[in-house]
């Protein structure tokens, strides 16, 4: 358990970890590239190293002693390991490494944690039969653990049924240039979380594969082709340095993230012009991505389809702002490693903010001066996001007990340990 000092205003600059959207996509094209590749400023956590496992199960080399990881890519050779691929409750990489695997001879087994085999993969195995992959649900959920009897993807025409996760175009994109002929896909439904997608799309082509796309972002043709080994550098976590700039937000505070670009690859650093709209002041420079809180924050509504993962920040820092703030068109945080929508209604309710919980929607009414808001023992769920955004709300209210805090390993390891500079 981990109990929060509050902090009054402070001043500071700090580098967050590598983004661990692009370090798991960078693994992926480097793993299927030819020739070794390296990526500086990798992210090192519990999910890139479930990846890199996987990967080196594969048949891959990486070395990852260094801050600077080198991978051997096999120019899309895959290897059918003797085990079954165990990604604890990794998502990214369970719906990434589903095609990857698609690639290989033979048969491949994946499975994860007890929350994995709730979260749904099914849109994403219908549309790899589609380009022939033999892929089962071994309890026929619709969900991991995962058989897949391994024979190449023949390519050509296929559909992805939704977009609801953007994961799983992107695990298909990733390996559509090996496929036997010509690959096309088409989305049906809203394409949510688009910057990952564009993220995907711009990692490919510095590997090498340029993909042609609709605007809506709902068709799409991938070229055969092999990525091209490429020295690739990672850029600072939007989603990390999302809980600091949230910090200064709700502390009348200054705080510069050094490392994340403008601009970004990453959709999550729009999160900087929705505080700004709050009432923050925001400077880009040289130095950095800056965030300056006012001295009262004001409510909004947003719509965060795109931006998913930093949905639960945002509520902690709605939960100081006068007025009711609601956040639209997030759904999709209840298939992720807990069901975040609820659990960030209940926590927030927990200590004493007044929120109301819609299918698709959070309604939050804040406290500006904080008096009706008390500490609590907060649940995690093994999540790492519901942990850092409550660990920002501590800075504001005393008492805040964060339990199972390690969870944070899963994407920023030395969390605590930044979050302490906040002084």
């Amino acid at each position: 358990m981990m109990e929060i000092t509050p902090q009054s205003r402070f001043n500071c600059q700090i580098s967050v970890p590598g983004s661990k959207s692009l370090t798991q996509r960078a693994l992926i094209a480097a793993a299927l590239a030819d020739g070794q590749s390296t990526l500086i400023g990798p992210l090192a956590s519990e999910d890139t190293e479930y990846t890199s496992m996987a990967l080196r199960q594969m048949g891959i080399a990486i070395d990852s002693r260094d801050d600077d990881w080198c991978i051997s890519g096999r120019s899309g050779l895959i290897n059918a390991p003797e085990q079954a691929i165990y990604l604890g409750n990794n998502g990214t990489a369970t719906r990434f490494l589903t095609s990857v695997v698609a690639l290989g001879r033979g048969r491949f087994q994946i499975k994860g944690g007890p929350r994995m085999a709730e979260r749904p993969i099914a849109p994403l195995m219908a549309a790899l039969q589609g380009w022939g992959v033999d892929i089962k649900s071994v309890r026929q959920t619709g969900c991991p653990p995962l058989d897949i009897q391994a024979n190449g993807i023949d390519g050509g025409q296929t559909v992805l049924p939704e977009g609801k996760s953007s994961q799983y175009l992107s695990s298909l994109l990733l390996v559509a240039p090996y496929s036997k002929s010509p690959a096309l896909l088409q989305v049906r439904g809203q394409v949510f979380s688009k910057p990952y997608v564009t993220m995907t799309m711009a990692l490919m082509n510095d590997f090498g594969i340029n993909v042609r796309a609709s605007d809506s972002l709902t068709n799409f043709i991938i070229p055969p082709g092999i990525y091209q080994a490429h020295e690739y550098r990672v850029e600072g976590d939007a989603s990390s340095a999302s809980y600091f700039w949230a910090a200064a937000a709700i502390s009348n505070s200054r705080v510069t993230i050094t490392n994340v670009p403008h601009p970004s690859l990453q959709g999550d650093a729009v999160l900087v012009d929705i505080l700004a709209e709050m009432g923050c002041k925001i400077k880009r420079g040289r130095e950095g991505i800056t965030v300056c809180g006012p001295e009262e924050l004001k409510a909004i509504e947003v719509d965060m389809a795109d931006c998913p993962d930093v949905a639960p920040t945002l509520a902690i820092v709605a939960a100081f702002a006068r007025g009711t703030t609601i956040i639209r068109n997030i759904a999709h945080l209840r298939i992720k490693e807990c069901d975040r929508l609820h659990v960030m209604a209940t926590e927030l309710a927990r200590v004493g903010v007044h929120t109301e919980e819609g299918h698709n929607h959070l309604l939050i009414t804040g406290d500006p001066a904080g008096e009706n808001l008390h500490g609590a023992e907060i649940g995690t769920y093994d999540d790492h996001r519901i942990a850092m955004s409550f660990a920002v709300a501590g800075l504001r209210i005393p008492g805040i007990k964060i339990m199972g805090e390690g969870c944070v390993a899963k994407s920023f390891p030395d969390f605590w340990e930044r979050f302490a500079l906040l002084r």
